[in-house]
């Protein structure tokens, strides 16, 4: 059974998750921790549950979600897996950091890829990829059928959506990615978002005044 963490990370208060099972293999995903204080709160958690990080897995390429890419890798020596489109996102994280007046750590390259139907695996575990472009050109969630959650990164919030004015994004995409990707997924699936509180589908569908 998969167990699922999360810790609340750097200035735009991201949500970075771990991912573990059974076999102590772990995923992190989005790894935002910034501050070296962060940084250690995260390393002491796998620690403390001496798990194992196997894959670091990015939603999409934006600053405050991969803010930690390069400690991961130093540590862990993991390197990212993400959709391709991210790329020129990724390799300018250190240039968008000068904009927010934060120091970013250029991010090592990926060197694998994942897209629509794809499946991660770790432990005794999987996760399946969906293409869910829109807030960023190259976004992909990540979901479990048996335990009904996904990992939507910043497509689907509680009440609110992925903002669509960066690079990549695109309005009528992202609403597009919500119904025609997340929805059919069932009203009981569990959403964990890339900022704020967990959600989930069925209420989303009633409450959220973006899609109405």
């Amino acid at each position: 059974m998969i167990q699922i963490d999360f810790f609340t990370f750097n200035p735009f208060q991201e949500n970075t998750y771990i991912l573990y099972d059974e076999t102590k293999e772990c995923i992190i995903v989005d790894p935002g921790c910034y501050s070296p204080s962060e940084k250690r709160e995260l390393a002491d958690f796998i620690k403390l549950k001496e798990l194992k990080p196997v894959m670091l897995v990015l939603t999409h390429a934006h600053i405050d979600h991969v803010l930690g890419n390069d400690f991961i890798h130093k540590t862990y020596g993991l390197t990212p897996i993400m959709n391709a489109i991210e790329i020129p996102g990724l390799r300018g994280v250190s240039q968008y950091g000068h904009l927010y007046g934060i120091h970013a750590d250029p991010s090592p390259e990926p060197e694998s890829f994942i897209d629509e139907g794809d499946n991660i695996k770790f432990g005794n575990s999987s996760l399946k990829v969906l293409f869910t472009p829109g807030h960023s050109a190259g976004s992909v969630s990540l979901y479990n059928d048996e335990q009904k959650f996904i990992i939507a990164g910043d497509v689907l919030f509680q009440g609110s959506i992925g903002r669509t004015d960066l690079p990549g994004g695109d309005f009528d995409t992202l609403i597009a990615s919500i119904k025609n990707k997340l929805f059919p997924l069932g009203d009981d699936f569990k959403v964990y978002s890339g900022h704020g509180p967990a959600t989930n589908i069925g209420i989303e569908k009633k409450n959220n005044p973006f899609l109405k």
